[in-house]
C-alpha cells in the first residue's frame, strides 16, 4: 500500500510556503536579536526565562522595592525645605514661574522641618519614622521630568517613555536578571482597592515576553485566597493536580512547537505553570498573619502596612522587583487642602515604611535591596487658584515636573546624603539636575546591568528602558 499524505489545507499551504521566504530574511535579524538579547536566552521550556542570570558586572543590589507615592507628593512639604517661601508668603514670587497653568502667590509649607541623624538631613514632621533612617537615605532634590501631566509622567517614571506603551522597569529587571524564586512572580505590583492611573500599563511587559510582566495584587484584601485568586484548588489534592498539570504542559509544548514558539502563547503557558507553582509558596509568602503580633503592630493593620510587610517577605524569598502603590487613582494629588491631605497620606505610609527599613536592616537585607520612594513629579511652590476643575479655595499646589524629590536607601547608595537642589523657592532643579532616565540608568547600574546593553530588538531596532538617554549618577554610588 502506498501512503498518500493528507492534502494541505489552504492555511497550511500559505504557512509553509510564505514562511520559506520570510526565514531567509529572518536569519540575519535573529542573529542580531540574539546579540541584543545577551542578558536572556529563550527556551522551549517556557518558565526557564525567569531563571536567575548573571548581571553584566558585579552588582550592589539584587532586588528593588519601589514605593510609589502616585499623584505627585509635594517635595516642599516632605524632603526639600524652602524657608524663602515664608518670606514671600501671600506675595508673588520674584521672576515669573513658567508654569503650564496660572498659579497664585508663594505658599509656605505648613509643616516644620528638622535635622536628623549624624548627617543632619532635613525631613518634614510628616515622616518621623522615615527620619529615623536619615543616615541611610540618599535624598535627590533635583529630579525633573518632561511634562506636568499624570499619564505621561507615570509612563516615563515606570516605563521610560511618556507616550508609547513600553516594558515597565520591573519587566526590564526580570528580563535581565530573572528571579531567585521560581515559585513566585519575579515582578509584583501591589495597589489597594484597584488600579492607579494608566492601570496595568504601569507594570506590563509590552513587547518583552509576557512572563516578565508584573503580577497585580489588590492589597486592600486581607485573606490570601482573596489576594491571590485561585491560589488553592477547592477540591483536588496536590498529586492529582500535578498529574493534570504535567499532561496539560506536555500537550501545550507540542502545540507551542507548531506555532513557532509564539511569544504571546509562550507567556500564557508560563503563567499557567507559574500559577501551579504559586499554590505552594504564595500561600505562605502573602500570608502576613504568620508574623508575630509585635511585627504586625509595627507595620499596622492597614493596606499600606500589609503592603510593606508583604514586600519584605517577597524580597526575603527572592522576588526581584516589588512595586508598592499608595492606592488607586492619584491619592497624593493635593490640589486642595494639602495640609490635611498630605498629613493623612504621610500618616498612612510613614510608620510602615519605617518598619520596612527597620526589618531590612535587622535582617541584613538593606545592603542588597534598593528602596526607592517618590512620585511622578512634584508640586508648585505657589498656591493653586480656584478654578472650574474642582479647586474651590487656594489651599493646595499644582503639578510641577521642573523640580521634585525622590529618595533611595540601601542597594549600594550613599546614605545620609543630599544630591542636587532646586532654586530657592523649590520650583526648578538648578544644581546637579537628574532626569528620570538618569534615575533608571543608575538603578540598573546598582543591579549590575548596563542600561545601554540591556536591550530587546522590536520592530527593527533595539529598545531599552532609558531609550537613547540616561547616564549613571556616579555620585550616588557608595
Amino acid at each position: 500500500m502506498h501512503h498518500t499524505p493528507a492534502p494541505l489545507s489552504r492555511r497550511d499551504l500559505l504557512t509553509r510556503s510564505g514562511l520559506g521566504l520570510g526565514w531567509l530574511a529572518a536569519g540575519g535579524m535573529l542573529d542580531a536579536e540574539a546579540r541584543a538579547e545577551a542578558s536572556v536566552a529563550r527556551s522551549p521550556v517556557v518558565h526557564s526565562t525567569l531563571a536567575p542570570r548573571s548581571p553584566h558586572f558585579a552588582a550592589k543590589a539584587r532586588a528593588v522595592i519601589h514605593i510609589f507615592a502616585n499623584g505627585g507628593p509635594s517635595h516642599l512639604d516632605t524632603f526639600d525645605p524652602k524657608p524663602k517661601l515664608a518670606e514671600y508668603a501671600g506675595r508673588e514670587i520674584p521672576g515669573a514661574l513658567k508654569t503650564e497653568r496660572r498659579t497664585g502667590a508663594a505658599f509656605p509649607s505648613p509643616f516644620a522641618f528638622s535635622r536628623h541623624g549624624e548627617s543632619g538631613l532635613e525631613v518634614s514632621e510628616l515622616f518621623p519614622a522615615v527620619a529615623r533612617h536619615a543616615d541611610r537615605l540618599l535624598v535627590v532634590r533635583s529630579m525633573h521630568a518632561d511634562v506636568p501631566n499624570h499619564e505621561p509622567s507615570l509612563m516615563l517614571m515606570n516605563c521610560g517613555d511618556a507616550r508609547l506603551v513600553r516594558p515597565a522597569a520591573g519587566a526590564w529587571v526580570t528580563y535581565g536578571l530573572g528571579t531567585e524564586n521560581q515559585n513566585l512572580p519575579g515582578f509584583v505590583a501591589m495597589c489597594p482597592g484597584g488600579y492607579p492611573i494608566k492601570g496595568t500599563e504601569n507594570w506590563r511587559s509590552a513587547f518583552l515576553p509576557g512572563v516578565f510582566q508584573g503580577t497585580y495584587v489588590d492589597t486592600k484584601k486581607k485573606n490570601v485566597e482573596d489576594l491571590v485568586e485561585y491560589v488553592r484548588h477547592p477540591l483536588l489534592a496536590a498529586d492529582v493536580q500535578r498529574r493534570q498539570v504535567d499532561l496539560t504542559a506536555a500537550l501545550d509544548r507540542q502545540h507551542l512547537a507548531t506555532r513557532q514558539h509564539d511569544p504571546a502563547l509562550e507567556a500564557r503557558l508560563a503563567s499557567m505553570e507559574l500559577a501551579w507553582r504559586m499554590q505552594f509558596e504564595a500561600s505562605e509568602a502573602f500570608d502576613v498573619s504568620r508574623e508575630p503580633k509585635h511585627v504586625l503592630d509595627r507595620y499596622g493593620d492597614t493596606p499600606q502596612g500589609r503592603q510593606m510587610l508583604i514586600a519584605r517577605r517577597l524580597v526575603e524569598r527572592g522576588v526581584r522587583y516589588v512595586q508598592i502603590w499608595h492606592g488607586e487613582g492619584q491619592p497624593w494629588d493635593s490640589h486642595t487642602d494639602i495640609e490635611k491631605n498630605h498629613r493623612r497620606l504621610a500618616g498612612e505610609s510613614d510608620q510602615p515604611i519605617g518598619a520596612l527599613l527597620d526589618d531590612l536592616v535587622g535582617l541584613g537585607l538593606l545592603d542588597s535591596t534598593l528602596v526607592l520612594w517618590g512620585g511622578e513629579f512634584g508640586r508648585t511652590p505657589t498656591v493653586e487658584l480656584p478654578n472650574d476643575a474642582g479647586v474651590k479655595s487656594p489651599t493646595g499646589r499644582d503639578h510641577n515636573h521642573h523640580g521634585f524629590t525622590v529618595w533611595l536607601a540601601g542597594g549600594g547608595v550613599k546614605g545620609g546624603t543630599v544630591h542636587g537642589a532646586t532654586d530657592e523657592f523649590g520650583f526648578k532643579a538648578v544644581e546637579k539636575p537628574v532626569h528620570v532616565h538618569d534615575l533608571q540608568a543608575t538603578m540598573l547600574h546598582l543591579l549590575g546591568l548596563d542600561h545601554t546593553r540591556l536591550t530587546f530588538r522590536h520592530s527593527g531596532r533595539d529598545f531599552r528602558l532609558t531609550d537613547v538617554h540616561g547616564k549613571v549618577v556616579t555620585d550616588w554610588l557608595a
